[in-house]
């Protein structure tokens, strides 16, 4: 597994966000975590990208122990996230927003820093047309393209995704998730946190449901899709 989670409890306060929640990510997956509003998802990634601290539990990543290691390790080490919400610095252009995804490299004039560039203007063609732009003048769509862009510039081995069709409109979520697919498939593994159960389990290898803090239910995308106590719950009643 590249990443490894076990027994994870979380705290807000006195309130037990995440409680005993134990799963893995195998390395070229899409692993997708669902549930209501305030089930523990977003905790979740923010534990994993350092920003929460681990009341309990074990974070391991490519064989290492990360509990403990603060954001900016995490990201040396192969871990960036596209925030819910976005994120982007509204008052810097598309490019700089894309070179703070990076700041943690110290290859900025490499060709392989040139390479990473060029992927995310081939995965969102927009982002080459604003690369001026100031990031808050620009669409939600937009924006949301570039949260994943700037994500992406960090080179990581595991993305973390939180909400990416959050506010988009439906032709526009289609193409985030087909784009999340395509980073996939060139070799980064992703954890996607998702309200939008349908697409999220529709191209997800392995998918964990969680209720209150808990995982109530896990198995392959296929197999809770196709489950009548999910599709009740998540899908409307069908996928």
């Amino acid at each position: 597994m590249l990443l490894e989670v076990k027994g994870l409890s979380v705290n807000y306060g006195h309130i037990e966000a995440i409680r005993d929640i134990s799963f893995g990510v195998a390395e070229g997956t899409i692993t997708t975590l669902i549930g209501a509003n305030g089930a523990g998802k977003t905790t979740t990634l923010k534990t994993l990208s350092g920003l929460r601290k681990v009341r309990e539990g074990k974070v391991t990543f490519d064989g290492k122990d990360i509990t403990d290691l603060s954001p900016e390790r995490r990201v040396k080490l192969g871990i960036s996230q596209s925030p819910e919400g976005r994120g982007c610095f509204p008052a810097m252009t598309v490019r700089e927003n894309l070179d703070m995804g990076a700041y943690v490299r110290s290859d900025r004039k490499s060709a392989a820093y040139a390479q990473d560039l060029d992927r995310v203007y081939e995965l969102f063609p927009r982002l080459k047309e604003r690369e001026k732009q100031a990031a808050g003048s620009m669409s939600g769509g937009e924006q949301q393209m570039l949260a994943i862009g700037r994500a992406l510039m960090a080179r990581p081995k595991l993305i973390l995704l939180d909400e990416p069709s959050m506010g988009l409109a439906p032709k526009l979520i289609q193409q985030i998730f087909s784009i999340i697919t395509e980073i996939n498939q060139q070799g980064t593994t992703v954890l996607l946190v998702e309200q939008n159960a349908a697409q999220a389990l529709k191209r997800s290898h392995e998918a964990h449901i969680l209720e209150t803090g808990e995982i109530v239910r896990s198995g392959s995308g296929k197999e809770l899709a196709g489950d009548p106590a999910v599709k009740a719950a998540y899908l409307g009643g069908d996928v």
